[in-house]
């Protein structure tokens, strides 16, 4: 499967004074891709089941936490408001004993443009004490089905 392309739709409150989407508010379209395509994390929310959907996230185990421990943003042009979603492709790359990075290239639904590439890293943690653990084989291995080693985010 490697690179997925979630639609992410805009929100009118997404955009500034210049006409485009805010730097803060594209890390809550990343947000929104991660959610859309690797589910949402483990405990939390109402998730229904429907076709086609990725749990990844869903599946990490009872009492897991997955955090965020950075963002990158590298904005290469202005993401326009738009009445149509944007395309964020992403996939995850780097899966270390403890951290793994969900990267992410977000592309305007309209005309295409490559808007800006991204990376979270993110880490595993135990739900009582908050200590980052090591991610479980079974995690990593369900992980590499969304890897693009080949296209590293840059």
């Amino acid at each position: 499967m490697s690179r997925q392309t979630v639609s992410v739709p805009l929100r009118w409150a997404d955009m500034d004074a210049y006409g485009h989407i805010n730097n803060a508010n594209q890390i809550r379209l990343m947000e929104e891709a991660r959610v859309a395509g690797f589910g949402v994390p483990g405990g939390t929310g109402s998730p229904v089941g429907r076709e086609g959907k990725n749990d990844l996230f869903e599946n990490v185990g009872e009492g897991i936490m997955i955090l965020v421990v950075e963002h990158t943003i590298r904005y290469l042009a202005q993401l326009p408001y738009r009445d149509v979603p944007a395309a964020v492709d992403i996939w995850i790359s780097d899966i270390k004993p403890a951290t793994f990075t969900v990267n992410y290239e977000i592309r305007d639904g309209h005309d295409g443009t490559l808007c800006s590439r991204a990376k979270t890293l993110m880490a595993l943690a135990e739900g009582e004490t908050g200590r980052l653990m090591r991610i479980p084989a079974e995690i990593r291995e369900a992980m590499q089905v969304f890897t693009d080693e080949n296209r590293d985010n840059e």
